[in-house]
């Protein structure tokens, strides 16, 4: 069965509507400011105060360190050209209209199913989900009911009872548990 996710596209012309749609902006960043539209400007959205993150001083001389990095979220400050052709080359890839460059995968998870679900939807989630899965879920606003590990009888019971309350109901698992390797 496919479902459409019209809501969705709906969610985002109101917020296009009342001027409330974020949007990544590329950034070509020196020292503590950074390059828009041919303008330097000072970055005061960072928390890179210094500049180090990116010093090509102290890149000469650690070359293999950790100390380059956008400092800053990407709605902020900290996207780049190159994360901009990350996302373009993954969704050219992917055959899609767009894609999400998360900086790690707990990130991804919990940011994924903190934004997608609604006040009006259920998430159904089972109880060993990893742990960025169960803050997602916390940080959604939707309803939720966890179920026990692995156990599609409660699961679709929980489904048939309660899937007429509820615009969406979204079903939260991992696909491997990390902690015992069930699939």
């Amino acid at each position: 069965m496919t479902r459409s996710f019209d809501f969705l596209a709906e969610q985002l012309d109101a917020l296009d509507r009342s001027s409330r749609r974020r949007r990544l902006i590329p950034r070509i960043h020196r020292g503590i400011s950074f390059i828009e539209n041919g303008q330097y400007l000072v970055n005061f959205g960072s928390n890179d105060y210094l500049g180090l993150a990116s010093s090509e001083a102290l890149q000469s001389r650690h070359p293999m360190s950790e100390l380059r990095g956008s400092g800053a979220s990407a709605l902020v400050c900290g996207w780049t050209d190159e994360h901009q052709e990350l996302a373009d080359q993954i969704a050219l890839l992917e055959g899609t209209e767009a894609a999400v460059v998360f900086p790690s995968g707990y990130a991804a998870c919990s940011g994924v199913v903190a934004t997608l679900p609604s006040e009006r939807d259920l998430i159904l989630s089972d109880e060993l989900n990893h742990a960025s899965l169960i803050d997602g879920c916390r940080l959604s606003r939707a309803s939720r009911h966890i179920y026990p590990h692995r156990d599609l009888i409660s699961l679709e019971t929980l489904l048939s009872n309660n899937r007429n309350q509820y615009r969406e109901v979204w079903i939260v698992t991992d696909g491997v548990f990390s902690m015992d390797g069930h699939i």
